[in-house]
């Protein structure tokens, strides 16, 4: 008993100190007799999916497959970190993030497991919620799992997924299901949740709302089309979330997630118990803010080259360039070369400007250039003309900070919540993306209308015109996954968002992924490495579990 008394005084949701090795059986099963150790055990199992502000955990490591092997981000430099064997597609059979990942999302798996297996439902309420958030977590990882380990749903649900593990017996060591298998318990675990919850809980737990939209997104997944409408529809239609202001917007990741009305699930990372000194934490890449973080992790040039069409965006904000002081006019541009072995390579260029006769100049390789304008309904695009009557577009700033020639280009989407550089919680789950969810099924069912009038709330918000019809040569597909990049850049949604729609993803823009020899300028999505290896230590302890193919 003062061994429980212990567990339930020093475990919390937000404390990154508690004991994350699994519980042995008959400390569960005495814990469990009441509702304050159900209780426990959940919390334990959020406190191994969250980790800590700091990088460690589930989560941590879970974002940087999502994001760092998109097309989203370049890095300025190489490094000994194995995230970057993500963002290369060099993976390894022994990358120790790939192996967190797996590891402590079975452990997790197995204390929710025990809260399902061992607790009566139809007690009472809270302890139905409580079951309920069980379920949810085991969905969350379950899902996450699948995508990161399995090839996605629609290239064939016979393909290898990952072990399925209902039970919590820790010696109980499954093969893997198949990537259909695995879908199926999501969906089945994601309705009894909806089914269990019925607590108006704030949105750092798991709600029946939270259940509805990750529903929403497991079928955008499976292109089960109506289903990802009908429980984004759900969602939408409870009333329970709202659209961040367009004034708001830029200042997401500074909030609370519980004073958030756009958050409708998040891991929450408080400064006390989850964070030291923000050098290790997801943001710490991104930026340098207040002397803290590395800022080595910029956005790519194609997805400035989007951001960029329309300057009064308010999702730029979430961009902050590092200029140089004083300030230099300049104008600047991404230029393909070939390096000395013969290889394409993509470098920013720089060039100072200057005034003559009243027009603007600046010299490229001892030869002037005029840069001229082009006036376009939304903005004014300058470029130039070289020798061969080449046109190049340029952007027209002032110089700006460089790591090993890449611009500092920071982004602060998450970081400086509570006004500390590098705290942030992660949003898992916001009602943006609902309406994207919503319109890309409704894209795929043939609905353009409808699909561009959720887009147009998304861009309405964002504050940039609406679309009234197609552009010409695109779709509506093609309309909702631009936006789609928009809004949820740096959330670890896009390397999902191109393979599962049977695109490739192109990476012809600077940065170190094109070092070395054979680099990916395209990576297809049919190719082995757009997923992970099983991690060869949990092949080591289980011999049944198969390789994913070189």
């Amino acid at each position: 008993m003062k061994k429980l008394i212990v567990f339930i005084a020093f475990l919390s949701l937000t404390s990154c100190n508690i004991d994350r090795s699994p519980y042995d059986s008959k400390e569960s099963d005495d814990i469990l007799t009441d509702a304050s150790g159900i209780q426990t055990i959940t919390l334990g199992n959020y406190a191994l999916l969250k980790g800590n502000a700091e990088g460690r955990g589930f989560f941590n490591n879970l974002y940087r497959v999502g994001e760092y092997a998109g097309d989203n981000i370049d890095i300025s430099g190489t490094t000994s970190d194995q995230f970057f064997y993500y963002y290369n597609y060099r993976s390894i059979k022994t990358n120790t993030r790939s192996n967190t990942i797996w590891s402590t999302g079975y452990k997790a798996i197995v204390g929710c497991n025990r809260v399902i297996s061992k607790t009566t439902e139809g007690q009472n309420p809270e302890t139905d919620h409580l079951i309920g958030e069980n379920y949810f977590l085991r969905a969350y990882i379950y899902f996450s799992l699948v995508n990161v380990f399995g090839r996605p749903y629609n290239q064939g649900v016979g393909n290898p997924g990952v072990p399925l593990k209902t039970s919590d017996n820790v010696h109980e060591l499954p093969p893997r299901a198949t990537v259909g298998a695995i879908y199926e318990q999501v969906i089945s675990d994601l309705k009894k949740a909806e089914q269990l919850m019925s607590l108006d809980k704030k949105n750092i737990y798991a709600s029946r709302e939270a259940a509805q939209a990750l529903l929403s997104r497991v079928y955008l997944y499976m292109e089960n089309n109506d289903s990802a409408i009908q429980y984004a529809d759900k969602v939408i239609s409870s009333g329970k979330y709202i659209l961040l202001s367009t004034a708001e917007l830029p200042t997401y990741a500074t909030k609370k997630p519980e004073n958030n009305t756009e958050t409708i699930f998040a891991f929450k990372y408080n400064l006390d118990g989850d964070y030291t000194d923000g050098w290790n934490t997801i943001g710490s890449m991104y930026v340098n803010i207040q002397n803290v973080g590395w800022g080595e992790m910029y956005p790519s040039s194609t997805y400035l080259d989007l951001i960029n069409e329309h300057p009064e965006d308010a999702r730029l904000k979430f961009i902050s360039p590092k200029y140089t002081n004083p300030a230099i006019p300049s104008v600047y541009w991404v230029q393909k070369e070939n390096n000395t072995s013969g290889a394409v390579t993509y470098n920013y260029k720089y060039q100072p400007i200057f005034q003559q006769s009243g027009n603007t100049f600046f010299t490229w390789n001892g030869v002037s250039y005029q840069v001229q304008t082009e006036v376009t309904p939304y903005k004014t695009n300058y470029y130039f003309i070289n020798s061969g009557g080449t046109k190049t577009y340029v952007y027209l700033d002032n110089d700006m900070e460089k790591r090993n020639g890449y611009p500092k280009f920071y982004v602060l989407k998450c970081s400086m919540q509570e006004s500390i550089p590098q705290l942030w919680s992660p949003v898992i789950l916001r009602l943006a993306e609902m309406y994207l969810n919503r319109a890309e099924a409704y894209a795929k069912k043939g609905n353009s209308t409808s699909a561009l009038a959720d887009v147009n709330t998304i861009r309405t918000r964002a504050g940039i015109p609406i679309y009234t019809s197609l552009p010409p040569g695109q779709t509506a597909l093609d309309i909702v996954l631009k936006e789609r990049r928009l809004e949820l850049a740096f959330e670890a949604h896009r390397k999902y968002d191109v393979f599962r729609n049977k695109q490739d993803l192109n990476r012809n823009y600077p940065g170190t992924h094109l070092n070395g020899t054979n680099p990916f300028y395209t990576v297809p999505h049919t190719h082995n490495r757009i997923i992970e290896y099983i991690p060869e230590q949990q092949i080591q302890i289980q011999t049944n579990l198969v390789q994913n193919p070189d």
